[in-house]
């Protein structure tokens, strides 16, 4: 009757200690430990933002995309400028696909789309501005299809931009070169216009698109946020 089962409570049993600690805490290398490891490195791909966001790790991708964007958009642009001037310089329009698009020189002082004409040292310094604006921000890039945008609109300012600054008449008030009118010989249903303005336009358009779409420059999805707040 007085007798005390002492297996449970020997500490001199072989094993007991070992099964006791491997009970209270896992062993090195155990999937427990691995569990953890794998928790904090998901923590430290998707580090906290407020906004959920998931950034690109890609920045110097995204900087060789915007800036061989905006190169290839303004070597297309000089190279389809200097064809104009040689070929259409005191020629009369070439018309082509049945009269859908003529060929026509036209020395521009305004704008894309010859707007703002008699203001083109203003646009010069504004083109300068953008340029200045989109350099600064292309480090912070976590968006590819801004990359692209912003490449377009790089390209295409700088484009027009280099008219103004070494075409006639001088420095600042040179004459932009267009060549490209839409059903009409002399831009009077749409306005003459240059490689560079419709980069201008297609990368505007794609900039408006992203943000319509909650999408910042920096990989933020504010989409994703709104989405949650409504669960």
């Amino acid at each position: 009757m007085g007798r005390v089962n002492t297996e449970q409570s020997d500490p001199d049993r072989p094993g007991a200690n070992s099964a006791t600690s491997g009970a209270g805490a896992p062993e090195p290398g155990s999937d427990a430990s691995g569990a953890t490891e794998q928790a904090s490195g998901a923590e430290q791909a998707e580090p906290g933002t407020g906004d959920t966001a998931v950034r690109s790790p890609r920045p110097r991708k995204l900087l060789a995309l915007l800036f061989g964007v905006a190169a290839v958009l303004l070597a297309a642009d000089v190279f389809t400028k200097i064809a104009a001037v040689a070929a259409l310089e005191n020629q009369p329009p070439m018309k082509l696909f049945g009269g859908a698009v003529y060929l026509v020189l036209v020395r521009n002082p305004g704008a894309a789309f010859s707007l703002a004409t008699g203001l083109t040292w203003l646009l010069a310094l504004l083109a300068i501005a953008v340029v200045g604006v989109i350099v600064w921000l292309a480090p912070k890039l976590r968006s590819t299809g801004w990359a692209i945008g912003l490449g377009l609109v790089l390209g295409g300012a700088c484009g027009n931009l280099g008219d103004r600054l070494f075409r006639a008449p001088g420095p600042l008030r040179g004459h932009v070169v267009d060549f490209v009118s839409l059903f009409a010989p002399d831009g009077s249903v749409w306005p003459v216009f240059n490689v560079a303005d419709s980069s201008i336009v297609c990368g505007g358009i794609l900039v408006v698109l992203m943000s319509l779409l909650g999408r910042d420059y920096d990989g933020t999805v504010h989409v994703r946020k709104k989405r949650e707040d409504k669960a």
